[in-house]
């Protein structure tokens, strides 16, 4: 049987198809024997791969016990010629040769490529046989034998890592049984049309905790490892599970789409890219199926179409990641391919994967992510901020390569849901509670001035997307990001009047785009607005917060900023962003965001942690000065935000500000504070229903701008019928409309 291979970048590759045996290394001892020939040709090979219809690998370990193996081989052969007429026995032991010489060839020639553990149990038992032969006679013949061929085989044998792994079962090793292999040798599997390599098989002493299915019939497994308190993530796709068959079509379905290669143009649009391949798809996988004379369904055809569309058009195994809702982050390490995917899991924290990229993939990737973006990534600029948007999932990336990173690209993702999170969704898993829901909405309609701090990871951007959904969809809504994380599309499609601009990033400085502090004066001559920065964290911020302090802006500014409390915000604005005190006094309330930890040190949970307002009657220091007024403050006895004296005695001038613009609030703090709860009871009904419901869908973006907006549209209408804004008349109304909104 020929042998096609190819070597390269270290991988020997062998082409396994039409094989009439198992392209297997643990199951097959055929298969062994092949690729311990082959080792025994081509040298500095340290990953081997099986190409059939599926790729199995196996890595540099794996492989260093084979090449031990043919180095084994090669020693006992030619080297050491241990197989010589004179290492069978002395002069007059001739009688002896035939047998022995036969049991040698039969054990270095045909046995010891294809099963070396069945060869070492060979060499103990012939080794025993002489033993008890020497107590018979010819014990000269014997010892000659054992002394200078037998021994040195089994030593040579024996300095393997194979043989040392397998010493301590080899009792229950049995001659045709390849069970020991099968602990030993694990390869990675992939189909042949994607890159990335999967380790499918569980590690040794994995004990799965947790299960779930994401769509497309994709399994997530959580396993628990022993003596580690790290989890892995193991993810089986669809493409492992389909027959033989459908492996075979989109095999050839891939081929064909191969010969076209995306332009640039097509790449900087990405949807219309996935839209093209996937019908192109859905058309070439009927035709196989056709002359293949293979029936497919509808649904059958659909399934292939989005596989062959995600590792052609799209980003192969990064969709299945950013798929899950459950994953926060992604990293991937240099040097790419030595290391598996690492992700941080919203119940598992920090988990390694069962996935391993390859070079190919970080090229790929890189490249497109510089057409997407119109950012260089080179040597010259080694670090480039986008965004990735596929089915399922958005992320915010960062990559990096040369010549920050020595050993080449690596990669970032912070991913964010595909809807945006709300307020009533917050509620849902505690991030602060339904008080804290109906203050923010008040003061959002009241348009003031609001910063979310926190470290990273805390959820700030998240925040503020919810934030921005308070804002009544009448009002014109102006966002600058430097790379675009929040969801400007959706609230276009809900109805918004948004407009989403671009600036350099600090990081990258892209001279063809427009400096934060350029772009903000921009924003600020696009007429009357709310403004909504992505990140506070340059010179824009100077510019900021002149305009606030002008009065440049009559509707809600708000935006993130990197700072664990309402000093460490003054400090890293004024100190090191260069804002003057007297500009910073234009803020008026700030929310922390933190990650806190579980007293293990192994569980992580978010929370808002503290709403204070910035007072202006201060000259240097505003914490020495009384600047600085807890309206909410979080108990971690009791896990919630509470509210502090200042708060429930009305005594907050921000909100005492944004009464005195109303008529029929001015100086009633008993009329703010029930519209306050007033809101916040909506909000916490919102999320009683989705509980007693299961339906959760009902927390999203559509459903919450829909109950904002019949809110206000129902609170002027009791305010003409009523005089007043009487808040059980609001909600027993809205209740009615939410329950007749539900059985539509």
């Amino acid at each position: 049987m020929t042998i096609e291979y190819t070597v390269a970048d270290g991988a020997l590759r062998i082409n396994c198809l039409n094989w009439a045996i198992a392209p297997s290394i643990e199951d097959s001892d055929a298969c062994m024997g092949i690729i311990v020939d082959k080792l025994l040709e081509v040298r500095n090979v340290d990953r081997i791969i099986l190409a059939e219809t599926r790729e199995y690998e196996y890595d540099n370990e794996q492989t260093r016990l084979l090449r031990e193996i043919a180095d084994a081989y090669n020693k006992i052969l030619n080297e050491d010629r241990i197989l010589s007429i004179r290492n069978l026995g002395p002069r007059g032991c001739e009688k002896y040769y035939p047998q022995r010489l036969a049991e040698l060839q039969f054990l270095i020639l045909e046995i010891l490529k294809k099963d070396p553990i069945g060869a070492y149990v060979k060499v103990n038992t012939l080794m025993n046989r002489m033993q008890k032969q020497m107590a018979l006679g010819d014990g000269m013949c014997h010892q000659h034998y054992l002394a200078n061929a037998l021994e040195p085989i089994k030593a040579i044998m024996e300095k393997t890592a194979l043989i040392q792994k397998v010493k301590p079962s080899i009792t229950k090793f049995k001659f045709g049984d390849r069970k020991l292999y099968r602990e030993i040798f694990t390869p990675i599997v992939r189909p042949n049309f994607m890159l990335t390599r999967f380790m499918l098989t569980y590690p040794q002493g994995a004990v799965p905790v947790d299960k779930y299915v994401l769509p497309g019939n994709v399994v997530v497994e959580i396993l628990k490892m022993p003596n580690d308190v790290r989890h892995i993530y193991h993810i089986t796709p669809q493409e492992f599970q389909l027959s033989e068959e459908k492996f075979t079509m989109l095999d050839a379905a891939r081929r064909y789409l191969a010969a076209h290669r995306p332009s640039e143009a097509e790449i900087k649009e990405p949807e219309r890219t996935r839209e093209i391949f996937f019908n192109i798809g859905k058309d070439l996988i009927k035709d196989i199926a056709r002359n293949l004379n293979i029936a497919l369904s509808a649904k059958d055809v659909q399934e292939l179409a989005t596989i062959l569309a995600r590792y052609t058009a799209g980003f192969g195994v990064l969709e299945l990641l950013l798929a899950d809702d459950k994953i926060q982050d992604i990293f991937i390490n240099a040097p790419i391919g030595s290391t598996s995917i690492e992700i941080n899991h919203s119940d598992f924290e920090e988990c390694r994967t069962n996935l391993i990229p390859t070079k190919e993939d970080a090229d790929s990737w890189a490249t497109r992510f510089r057409l997407y973006s119109g950012r260089p990534l080179d040597e010259a600029n080694p670090v480039l901020d986008t965004e990735i948007n596929v089915p399922g999932g958005r992320a915010r990336v960062a990559a990096i390569t040369k010549t920050l990173s020595p050993e080449g690209l690596a990669f970032a993702f912070r991913r964010h849901r595909e809807k945006p999170w709300t307020f009533p969704l917050f509620l849902n898993v505690n991030y602060f509670d339904s008080l804290y829901a109906g203050l923010m909405s008040f003061i959002i309609d009241g348009g003031r001035a609001l910063l979310v701090a926190g470290g990273r990871g805390s959820g700030k951007t998240s925040l503020l997307n919810a934030m921005m959904l308070e804002i009544m969809r009448k009002f014109r809504v102006i966002v600058q990001e430097d790379t675009p994380e929040l969801s400007i599309n959706l609230m276009r499609n809900l109805g918004y009047n948004i407009l989403g601009l671009k600036s350099r990033s600090v990081i990258t400085h892209i001279e063809t785009e427009l400096a934060p502090d350029e772009a903000l004066r921009t924003a600020l001559r696009l007429g009357d607005s709310s403004l909504i920065i992505g990140e506070v964290r340059s010179k824009e911020s100077v510019a900021l917060f002149e305009a606030m302090r002008i009065g440049a802006l009559a509707n809600v500014v708000a935006g993130t900023i990197h700072g664990e409390s309402a000093y460490g915000v003054y400090d890293r604005v004024v100190h090191d962003l260069g804002v003057v005190p007297t500009s910073f006094k234009a803020l008026d309330l700030i929310t922390i965001c933190n990650q806190l930890r579980s007293p293990d040190g192994l569980h992580r949970f978010r929370r808002v942690t503290e709403l204070t307002e910035v007072r202006k009657r201060w000259k240097e220091d505003p914490l020495d000065e009384g600047g600085f007024v807890p309206l909410m403050q979080y108990s971690a006895k009791e896990d919630r935000l509470k509210p502090t004296a200042t708060l429930l005695d009305g005594e907050s001038e921000v909100l005492n500000e944004i009464a005195k613009r109303v008529r029929e609030w001015h100086g009633a703090w008993d009329l703010v504070w029930d519209n306050i709860l007033l809101r916040a009871k909506i909000k916490e009904e919102m999320v009683n229903f989705a509980k007693k419901l299961n339906r959760f869908d009902i927390l999203e973006a559509d459903w919450v701008t829909a109950s904002n907006e019949m809110f206000h549209s129902i609170s002027e209408s009791v305010m003409q019928e009523v005089g007043s804004l009487d808040s059980k008349i609001i909600f027993e109304r809205w209740y009615n409309w939410f329950k007749e909104k539900l059985k539509q």
